[in-house]
């Protein structure tokens, strides 16, 4: 029988033999491993940020053994193996100890080595099933120990058993408990840390109360000294239950999410990205700093990107205002907003593409009613003044309402949809649907797509997709350009938006945005101050900031000249501390594309005030477009008649809808007129060919119908006349 039990026994360990010596080599595991967090780097090689990407483990760093605390290493050694060092992966005296025991039904300690626990954790056949390891399993484990500890050094097998044995719930390997239980690296577990991880070990899944109390046995056999255990069982039950290694840390959480995202985690755990570390840092400071200023005014989002205008890399991306925000897990820089007046630029570049303006035409800045299928859109100015007759260069830099929604006119609500989806910007409805208000940004948009489109100005109407984020990937050939706008017209806008003096009438001439070094900018800010925008470019970078709040509350009182503006400036300066930025030439003359030309215009007068529209100066032309006089309508009996008297309210075309439930007298249209250097009260108002009233203003009580209105003088001459249609039921 006994020579049955001998035959058996060897071919079992035949059988486990080639599984045995078939185990990987330390390189091989150690190449193998794979921590639950990818790193993503700046293009420097600095970590910008720590992600977890593993949902199913909660695993670290592979940590050498020089980096684990002394304290550690031999508090389990004493708990798991204490003859490591002297055996050779099979510790035959514990085997006969543990086999004694059991034929007497005494209780010892397990022969199990800890060269023998990494057979099973790097080879899964040796692994303990839930019944318990078969007896093929105990042998195969046994023949793999020594396998192991003849081709593995005693360091590199207590190393890798650090950095793969489950510790508890999720946490596999001593990085990873470290750094969850106890917020610090391995190096720096002292005993009472070190006497909880080793327990940890042999009972992983333990309740804490028995945790504490094998804690305290282990840390007295270590100190040979008795130890307060009440006080143990507290620390060892509050590390138990701590959380103190989240799940993501760094600068760039929401860049490191998309890029993953796209790209998938990578097998090495680390990603080098397009990111520059210190522009990163500085663009999160400027952000949250100047957040921190605005403090009371109801903000407390933003975001920032800054892109490569040559190479459309991503440099700097900051999704949110971090800890000054409620919403900090919302990524601005995606997140669809309105972006306000940032959208003129493309449309003053279009109209000039197509010749329907130039930047010294004359526009007019002035109240407009425009009826539309939803009734009358009347645009006003962000100060709620009008500047009158202004340039086109004016009405662009110092963001005018009326001149954009003007020039959109010409251009059509159509036709600017299909210009901003060349750019990048895949509008949800269609220009119909905006109607004019697409002049002033009523669609909603990406800070990532408007910021781009801002690139496309910069690189002379040429349209690429923002470079990937990796930065191997980025590295490879560039995307085909589009040619989003005309060469020409981009440049134009870029001088225009340069322009400090043209900027002056809105801004000042000290303003934030005026920096040292060329730059073109535009601010803007959508409907009820919900969100501040600032784009602009250098010679090298565009820049993109977004202010708001990310549930879309209001603003109190903040502009993008106050909220956004300070923000992209103090960016741009960091950008060009040592990096000079040059005004751009104007593009070549090509065999399709005549040069731009440069001449001198000069303005007539105003009608009113007999004073120049404005300064005489050097402009740049498409060709065929130059002219050397901009000036209104010249015909004497017109400016005469504009001299003596003109009806302000309201405009031809104005449409009014009464309504039945507001009474009467709080429903008169009111007329007025101005006469300069006249007498206003030798006005008389005529509508429908019958006079009503006298002097320069009047309230008049609506009836439906279609009413002409006309403003005579003394004498019964017309001096101006509107048309006009009321609408809905009268009241008598």
């Amino acid at each position: 029988m006994a020579r049955v039990r001998t035959l058996a026994c060897c071919g079992v360990l035949l059988a486990a033999a080639p599984a045995a010596w078939a185990l990987p080599s330390y390189d091989e595991v150690r190449a193998a491993h794979r921590p639950s967090e990818t790193l993503v780097l700046s293009r420097e090689g600095e970590v910008l940020q720590r992600l977890r990407t593993d949902a199913s483990v909660r695993r670290g760093e592979w940590v050498a053994l020089a980096d684990v605390s002394t304290a550690l290493r031999t508090a389990l050694v004493l708990s798991e193996d204490q003859r490591f060092y002297e055996h050779s992966g099979v510790d035959w005296a514990a085997v006969s100890s543990a086999a004694w025991g059991r034929l007497w039904h005494q209780r010892t300690r397990g022969a199990s080595t800890i060269t023998m626990q990494l057979a099973g954790l790097v080879d899964g056949d040796w692994q303990r099933g839930p019944g318990g390891r078969t007896l093929v399993q105990k042998l195969g484990q046994s023949v793999a120990a020594q396998v192991l500890d003849r081709r593995w050094r005693k360091d590199q097998i207590l190393e890798a058993y650090l950095n793969l044995v489950p510790f508890r719930g999720e946490l596999v390997g001593i990085d990873a408990l470290s750094r969850t239980l106890f917020g610090k690296a391995a190096h720096g577990l002292d005993a009472r840390e070190a006497a909880v991880a080793a327990v940890l070990v042999r009972a992983p899944n333990a309740a804490p109360a028995r945790v504490a109390q094998r804690t305290c046995a282990l840390l007295e056999q270590l100190q040979k000294q008795r130890v307060d255990c009440e006080a143990l069982a507290l620390f060892t039950e509050s590390s138990l239950q701590q959380r103190q290694w989240p799940a993501a840390d760094g600068v760039a959480p929401h860049f490191a999410r998309r890029v993953l995202a796209e790209t998938g985690a990578p097998a090495n755990g680390s990603l080098r990205s397009t990111l520059s570390g210190p522009v990163q840092r500085q663009a999160m400071r400027s952000l949250q700093q100047h957040l921190r200023e605005l403090q009371g005014r109801n903000v407390e989002d933003g975001a920032l990107l800054v892109l490569d205008n040559a190479t459309g890399e991503v440099l700097a991306w900051v999704g949110s205002s971090g800890a000054l925000s409620q919403a900090r897990e919302v990524d601005g820089v995606v997140a669809l907003r309105q972006p306000g007046s940032t959208l003129k630029p493309f449309l003053y570049a279009q109209a000039l593409a197509e010749k329907r303006l130039t930047a010294a035409s004359l526009i007019e800045d002035s109240s407009a009613h425009i009826p539309t299928p939803g009734g009358l859109y009347i645009p006003q100015n962000y100060d709620r003044r009008f500047k009158g007759w202004v340039t086109v260069r004016t009405a662009l830099a110092a963001s005018l309402n009326v001149p954009a929604v003007r020039t959109l006119a010409m251009v059509s609500p159509d036709a600017f949809f299909e210009q901003l989806r060349a750019l990048g910007m895949p509008l949800r409805e269609s220009g119909g649907y905006y109607g004019y208000s697409l002049a002033l940004g009523s669609a909603e948009v990406q800070l990532l797509q408007l910021t781009n489109a801002y690139r496309a100005l910069a690189n002379g109407g040429c349209w690429r997709p923002v470079a990937a984020a990796q930065l191997a990937a980025a590295a490879g050939p560039a995307p085909a350009c589009r040619n989003a706008l005309d060469a020409r017209a981009a440049f134009i806008v870029g001088d225009i938006l340069s322009d400090g003096n043209a900027r002056a009438p809105t801004f000042g001439t000290d303003s934030v945005l005026a920096t040292r070094f060329w730059t073109a900018v535009k601010t803007g800010t959508s409907k009820d101050m919900r969100d501040n925008w600032a784009v602009g470019w250098s010679q090298h970078y565009t820049v993109g900031v977004w202010v708001g709040n990310a549930g879309g509350a209001a603003m109190h009182g903040v502009s993008g000249s106050s909220g956004a503006a300070p923000i992209w400036a103090d960016v741009m300066a960091q950008l060009h501390a040592q990096r000079a930025s040059r005004a751009p030439r104007p593009p070549a003359a090509t065999p399709q594309r005549p040069a731009l030309l440069r001449a001198e215009v000069r303005y007539g007068p105003d009608p009113a005030t007999r004073e120049p529209l404005a300064a005489a100066r050097s402009e740049w032309f498409l060709p065929g477009t130059q002219q050397a006089l901009f000036a209104l309508e010249s015909n004497a009996a017109t400016a005469a008649s504009a001299a003596q008297g003109r009806i302000l309210r309201p405009v031809a075309g104005t449409i009014i809808a009464l309504d039945p439930d507001i009474p009467p007298d709080r429903q008169r249209l009111q007329f007025a007129a101005q006469r300069p250097g006249g007498d206003a009260r030798a006005l008389r108002w005529w509508l429908d060919g019958k006079e009503v009233a006298r002097g320069a203003h009047w309230a008049w009580l609506p009836w439906p119908g279609r009413h002409r209105m006309e403003l005579r003088d003394a004498r019964g001459a017309v001096l101006d006349s509107v048309g006009f249609e009321v609408r809905g039921a009268g009241v008598r």
